[in-house]
């Protein structure tokens, strides 16, 4: 184990990592403890043992304990941030069928930054406070293209968002809205605050069933599952691009800028820049046994953004993994949940 891990009281690290049930903070939570801290991970419901077997299973690496915490519920988040160096704040509501997405998604959002970074204030111990944003948050601008770089200096367009109300609408204002809120509450109260901008989340994962929404998005050109395709067409068309994170180099990058003295601000972690039917291309080419979509409108047919990761890079970080690996992990997967079926010959 790396001494600087070791306090001067004998004890391992501690961190928190809010949300311990996704699939990015349980990837982050393996990442920790084999990397020698102690973690202790939040949970709406820690009594349900479904959503929880994986955090379970994952306390045989290490020192983990699991919280009950709630984004809309102030203090909820004392006992598992107070002691802890870093947290890491990945928990964010989801609700794709919300008919009310500034109760449902919104206001639990930017009240739940609040929450977390008021009990981080309580603790006296946190040094630095690690928030999980999204390209949503950046992207969504309404621009014409192609050839457009996006990079930590730019901001979706709420007004936008507000006004056309686009699929999923609440969900991409409650990340802007969310992020600067946590840099406003950060700045007036003299947190070390650093985001982190993943872009759709892809790759393996350790959760069971269903799988995350992220990878049922990716594999829908396969799946042929008609609302995750929709979804995977209309994020391009919204953003510009479909652009991916590998799930480890994602958790990696959040033990890297938490761990990195030098870091600072907004850091977009994105490992590939593409569109729907170069997706598709790729698809029938490296994996011919499985039908994939051929028809697509004029639109898609070209990534009008790309999302620069050149400040992360910057700092000394390293992706692992490209579009080949982070396919062939996202066909394991679904492979073994019996969710892929092959051409009829």
């Amino acid at each position: 184990m790396d001494q600087s891990l070791i306090t001067t009281t004998g004890s391992k690290k501690a961190c928190c990592v809010t949300g311990g049930t996704g699939n990015l903070a349980s990837t982050l939570i393996k990442h920790l403890l084999q990397s020698g801290y102690k973690v202790n991970t939040t949970v709406r419901d820690p009594e349900n043992e479904k959503k929880v077997s994986h955090l379970k299973a994952l306390q045989e690496l290490g020192e983990l304990k699991i919280f009950k915490a709630d984004l809309t519920v102030e203090e909820s988040f004392d006992s598992s941030i107070s002691g802890c160096e870093y947290v890491f704040h990945v928990a964010t509501p989801i609700n794709f069928t919300s008919q009310d997405p500034e109760k449902d998604m919104i206001k639990p959002a930017t009240q739940g930054v609040i929450n977390v970074l008021k009990s981080c204030l309580k603790s006296k111990s946190v040094k630095r406070v690690i928030y999980t944003s999204s390209a949503a948050a950046v992207s969504i601008n309404n621009l014409p293209g192609p050839g457009l770089l996006l990079n930590e200096e730019d901001w979706s367009d709420i007004d936008f968002l507000t006004t056309e109300k686009p699929f999923n609408w609440g969900y991409l204002i409650s990340k802007i809205l969310a992020e600067k809120t946590a840099f406003k509450f950060s700045e007036e109260n003299k947190i070390d605050l650093v985001t982190v901008i993943p872009a759709l989340i892809s790759g393996n994962s350790l959760l069971s069933d269903p799988p995350p929404s992220s990878l049922s998005l990716s594999m829908s050109l396969i799946t042929g599952n008609e609302m995750h395709l929709n979804a995977l067409k209309e994020m391009q068309k919204l953003s510009g691009s479909i652009s991916f994170s590998q799930v480890e180099d994602l958790a990696r990058a959040h033990l890297f800028l938490a761990e990195k003295e030098t870091a600072s601000g907004r850091y977009i972690c994105c490992s590939y820049n593409t569109c729907v039917p170069e997706i598709a291309d790729f698809l029938r080419q490296r994996y011919p046994k499985y039908n994939v979509m051929s028809e697509f409108e004029e639109c898609l047919s070209i990534a009008k953004v790309r999302l620069s990761s050149e400040k992360l890079i910057k700092e000394g970080f390293e992706f692992e993994y490209g579009i080949n690996e982070i396919y062939d992990q996202m066909i394991d997967y679904f492979e073994s949940k019996g969710l892929l079926k092959a051409k009829e010959v």
